[in-house]
Parts: C-alpha cells; sequence; structure tokens
C-alpha cells in the first residue's frame, strides 16, 4: 500500500479530523487546507479545519467559513484537539510553525497525525509523513494525495480552486524553480475538473485597496535601499508608516518580488515591524544565491531556498545593521 492510500484509509476509518496549518496563514496553507477539506468531505467523512490566526484579506474571496481561528476561538480549538482522532498537519514540518498556543495543543494530542509538506528538515513528529521538498507547494500534494490515492473521480472546481491557488501563490506565479513538469501536470488536472484559473488571477490580483497601492509607492519609492555591491535590495516599515497607510495582512506580500523584479537584483529583504517584532521576508534568483540558511540560522526561520522567512526581536535601526553586515556575508561583492 502506498503512502497516499494509507492517508486514505486513515480518513476513512477517522471519525473526528482535524485539518491544521502553520501561523502566519498564506496562500498554500488556506488552499491546501480547503482542498484537503472538501476531498475528504467527499470521501464521506467529516473534518475541521483550525488555524493559529485569520487568513490575508486578500483570500477573502474564498469561502473561508470551514476555518476556525485560533486568535478568535480558543476555545472551540482547543475542543476540537481534545475530539480529534486523527489530526493533519499541512504546510509545517515542525510543531513550533503552528505558535505556541496551538503548539501545546499538537503536542498534547496523543492521536495520530498526517505530516503533508514540502519544507527542509522535516522534524519527526508525524505518524504518516508526506515529506516532499521537490514539490512546488503542499497543495501540490494534496492534489497528488487525491490522483495516487485513486481518487481522482472525486476532484471537482470545489476542491480544485483551492489548490490551483496554493500552487499559484507558493509559486510566485509560476516563475519560481519549484515548479517541474508534474506541476504543470497537476494544473491540467485541476483546469480539466472546472477550475477558473482566470477567475482566479482576476480575484487575487486585481483586488487592490488604494491603501495597499500607497503603501507600496512609498516602500518602493521611500524606503527601499539597493545595495549595488551586493545586488541586493532592502525595504524596511516601521510600525509608524505600516499605520499611516491603514496596514492589513498582506498588504506587503509583494513587496520582495517587486525589488526582486530590478535588473541585476540577485535578493530582496523586506523588513516590517508588526505585533512588537521585526518580520522579515527574503526573496532570491537561482540556485547559486538561496536565502533560507540566512533566514534560519540568524532570523530563527527558514523555508525554501530562494523563499524563506525570518524575525528579529531587535528594534528596526539595529536589525538592519545586522541585516547589512550578513548581506555583505552571504551576498559577496559582484
Amino acid at each position: 500500500m502506498n503512502t497516499y492510500k494509507q492517508i486514505e484509509a486513515a480518513i476513512l476509518s477517522a471519525s473526528n479530523i482535524l485539518i491544521t496549518a502553520h501561523k502566519s496563514a498564506d496562500g498554500d496553507s488556506v488552499g491546501s487546507s480547503l482542498g484537503l477539506l472538501h476531498f475528504i468531505e467527499k470521501l464521506g467523512k467529516k473534518a475541521m479545519i483550525c488555524h493559529p490566526d485569520k487568513a490575508p484579506d486578500f483570500l477573502d474571496f474564498l469561502d473561508l467559513s470551514p476555518i476556525t481561528v485560533m486568535d478568535q476561538e480558543p476555545e472551540k480549538v482547543a475542543e476540537a484537539f481534545m475530539e480529534s482522532d486523527l489530526i493533519f498537519c499541512l504546510d509545517y514540518n515542525s510543531t513550533d510553525r503552528v505558535g505556541k498556543e496551538m503548539q501545546s495543543l499538537l503536542e498534547a494530542s496523543t492521536c495520530p497525525k498526517i505530516m503533508i509538506d514540502h519544507h527542509l528538515d522535516p522534524q519527526d513528529f508525524s505518524s504518516i509523513t508526506v515529506s516532499e521538498t521537490s514539490a512546488s507547494s503542499t497543495a501540490e500534494l494534496i492534489a497528488e494525495l487525491i490522483g495516487q490515492s485513486g481518487n481522482s473521480a472525486l476532484l471537482d472546481e470545489k476542491i480544485g480552486t483551492p489548490l490551483y491557488l496554493g500552487i499559484l501563490t507558493d509559486t510566485g506565479s509560476f516563475r519560481f524553480n519549484s515548479v517541474k513538469p508534474r506541476t504543470h501536470e497537476v494544473l491540467a488536472k485541476l483546469l480539466a475538473a472546472g477550475v477558473k484559473h482566470h477567475l482566479i488571477h482576476e480575484l487575487l490580483n486585481d483586488t487592490n485597496t488604494v491603501s495597499r497601492l500607497r503603501l507600496q509607492g512609498f516602500a518602493m519609492s521611500q524606503k527601499m535601499e539597493i545595495l549595488d555591491e551586493n545586488a541586493v535590495a532592502i525595504i524596511s516599515l516601521t510600525k509608524e508608516e505600516l499605520e499611516k497607510y491603514d496596514y492589513k495582512k498582506g498588504d506587503t506580500d509583494s513587496l520582495a518580488n517587486l525589488a526582486l523584479s530590478i535588473k541585476g537584483i540577485k535578493a530582496a529583504i523586506v523588513l516590517s515591524e508588526r505585533d512588537g517584532i521585526i518580520k522579515i521576508s527574503f526573496r532570491s534568483k537561482g540556485k547559486e544565491n538561496p536565502v533560507n540558511e540566512l533566514a534560519a540560522v540568524h532570523f530563527d526561520g527558514g523555508g525554501h531556498a530562494n523563499a524563506a522567512g525570518g524575525m528579529s526581536e531587535l528594534s528596526m535601526p539595529e536589525t538592519l545593521d545586522k541585516m547589512k553586515s550578513l548581506v555583505a556575508e552571504y551576498f559577496p561583492t559582484n
């Protein structure tokens, strides 16, 4: 029995299935969770999604009502963990990625856990593990689960739409080198199942607010610093600057890719001061310019070679000084 058939068997034998994903929800964590939920429902079983925090506003075009948020309903989430007899761990491979509050519930649960993830260095906490670092996204792996468990006939628009979204967002609209031939094969199956890809692109990309565009314009024109010798762009935004432009979650998500689009730039780094810490987004081009080690070793983060995240508890000036000294080390002079 292949691993995906084992997962199907675990679903069919469970009574209370819980789907979890990492803190700081994104398109892949949300898309893979919803896609899996609708697949489980097609198998005739019930499941519940519990996420640590709310999905960013740009995903509001999806039906997010099946997602219970720890930040908003902690008692309901705690009850779900207590009652669950099978827990899916999507798009993360270490228990601390779900945040302290949910981590304690996850680690206290003794029921079987299934990890489906595509990040490096998985922690050993699950009963069944699908850890495919070559996959473009966790959403792609959920599509693989459906197909390789022999359930391709169940794939429909409701399942496929969030999966398409997850692949789209985690590949930078299919630009990252994580996109492989099999990624496009999966996408073809989603389109054949009725997914309206043009509408997803429109709903995802053509919903800017005036404040978001003004924030992005301010960031690019006033706050972007180009380290020419290292071919690195750095954008820093303080709490006060974000508040001035009525910041909403997700408003800065495209800044790193915008900076990375500058001709000759090898890497882009965005620092934003939120929730009492400096959150950091790293993007880079090419295998020769990885950013995941920089994020993991120095900023309590990690991710993929060309797309990673981290954080700093230092002040913004201190974080900037630290970052610039490390840039000189990780991205030597051209």
